[in-house]
């Protein structure tokens, strides 16, 4: 019916929760896909003491993330509609079928969030606390919870997306699945849903299938709660310079988190005057392309250029015409007006 693939790395506690969760509910309809990402907490070895025939295991020697191991397990899943949980996601009942309901090739369709007090509220998900770790949760409330939560948001669609969600497997392997650019993660999610996108699929977050998700646990945090894991703001310092260089601009979503896709330019920054650290904050807002050029003096550049140069793809798209122009501090140059976003539909990595 479903396979559905949870990639884990030093989460044993978080990952047995994920996998009871799932076989709580499903055991012969859900095709579970278990990877351990190097992991050195006896994850592999609880793997393989599950004996589970409907489950496909293994273990990478060294850890090289979610970006490159859904795609494996994506690779490898035997039925024609895969999914994607985080191993600190817990499904609701009905989970699989308040999915499916809604879809089709060419769309891709996405579970509601219940999370904990930990970030902003949004339209896109839905704040709760039925606990804040693994050792912590209140299942049961939660349950009862998403029981009266699936009668009065039955059948119900909004236009978002966010893990975890649900694709027919063609369509995941026709634009290349993810980006290993940015592997190990993350901002691998947000670049695929614009190439979704751009594809010409249609994005769609089920109100009645719901997931409990401790928000990070599952990769970002060590063992113990609150640390931050120095390793993930390398990771996460790299995938921004590479989803900046690649995309030309930052991350942006309506209020249900429905992308919003600016267009793509060639674009040169030349930086006189720029200590170091200015430089490696602007440089990768420039992908080496000539269509457009913007210099920038640091000895003049003030945080309102920062924003008008976070703001160009658009203002270009909006006001821009062949030439010469001053923005702010900003002496901008375009040569050519062509956008490229689509012909970052298809990944070869």
């Amino acid at each position: 019916m479903i396979s559905l693939i949870i990639p884990s790395y030093n989460n044993l506690e978080h990952l047995k929760n994920a996998y009871n969760s799932v076989r709580k509910h499903y055991t012969d309809k859900v095709e579970l896909i278990l990877i351990d990402d190097g992991s050195d907490d006896g994850t592999f070895e609880w793997l393989q003491s599950l004996k589970d025939p409907n489950s496909i295991i293994w273990r990478e020697e060294k850890r090289i993330g979610h970006t490159i191991l859904y795609d494996r397990g994506i690779n490898k899943a035997t039925n024609d509609i895969v999914g994607i949980l985080h191993a600190d996601m817990y499904i609701a009942p009905n989970y699989v079928e308040n999915l499916l309901k809604h879809l089709e090739p060419g769309k891709v369709v996405c579970a509601t969030r219940v999370e904990p007090p930990l970030h902003p509220e949004g339209k896109e998900k839905i704040v709760k606390d039925f606990g804040m770790d693994f050792d912590s949760l209140k299942m049961d409330n939660f349950y009862l919870f998403a029981e009266e939560e699936m009668i009065r948001m039955k059948d119900k669609t909004t236009k978002g997306m966010f893990a975890p969600w649900v694709i027919y497997k063609s369509d995941f392997e026709a634009i290349g699945g993810h980006d290993h650019g940015f592997a190990p993660f993350p901002y691998e999610d947000s670049d695929i849903f614009q190439r979704w996108i751009l594809n010409g699929y249609e994005l769609i977050q089920s109100r009645d299938a719901l997931t409990y998700h401790l928000t990070c646990r599952g990769h970002r945090w060590n063992k113990e709660i609150g640390k931050n894991d120095d390793e993930f703001k390398q990771f996460e310092k790299n995938a921004r310079k590479y989803y900046l260089q690649k995309w030309g601009s930052w991350v942006k979503n309506d209020e249900w988190g429905h992308p919003i896709i600016s267009p793509v330019y060639n674009k040169t920054l030349i930086l006189n005057n720029c200590n170091d650290e200015l430089k490696s904050i602007l440089e990768p807002w420039g992908n080496g392309g000539d269509n457009v050029i913007v210099k920038i003096d640091g000895n003049s550049f003030t945080q309102q250029d920062f924003r008008y140069l976070e703001q160009l793809p658009d203002i270009i798209k909006e006001q821009g015409e062949i030439g010469e122009f001053t923005l702010g501090n900003l002496k901008i140059t375009i040569n050519n007006l062509e956008s490229h976003e689509k012909d970052l539909i298809i990944c070869k990595s």
